[in-house]
């Protein structure tokens, strides 16, 4: 499962080794100062929108590039809550990742915002 870090100026996203194959990604670190909002999502699976380019997508399991017109999310998700991050000024405009505890997660990136 992918974990979400912030360190006082960045923000990493980390992938297992199989999501990176399955999901044709690699870690993605960006600049808090990028990082425009961070929110919950109920649901992970319902949260994906767009066509998947490239990635995996089952129905339990969804991880790679998801594209929308104009917009393009880093996916990482399964059943249960999820973490999206919207992003600016990135090669993702956003990040949709299933995480351990995605309510503190989200509190931790909008705390490390400010």
């Amino acid at each position: 499962m992918a974990t979400i870090e912030t360190t006082p100026r960045t923000l990493r996203i980390s992938l297992t080794p199989a999501e990176e194959v399955f999901g044709l990604l690699r870690d993605l670190e960006v600049p808090l100062s990028a990082v425009r909002s961070a929110e919950v999502v109920p649901e992970g699976l319902a949260a994906v929108r767009g066509l998947r380019a490239p990635g995996l997508g089952l129905p339990t399991r969804r991880i790679g590039t998801w594209r929308r017109r104009g917009t393009k999310t880093l996916v990482s998700v399964r059943r249960g809550p999820a973490v999206r991050l919207e992003l600016t000024g990135q090669r993702f405009d956003a990040a949709l990742v299933t995480v351990d505890d995605a309510p503190a997660v989200a509190a931790a990136v909008s705390g490390a915002r400010r």
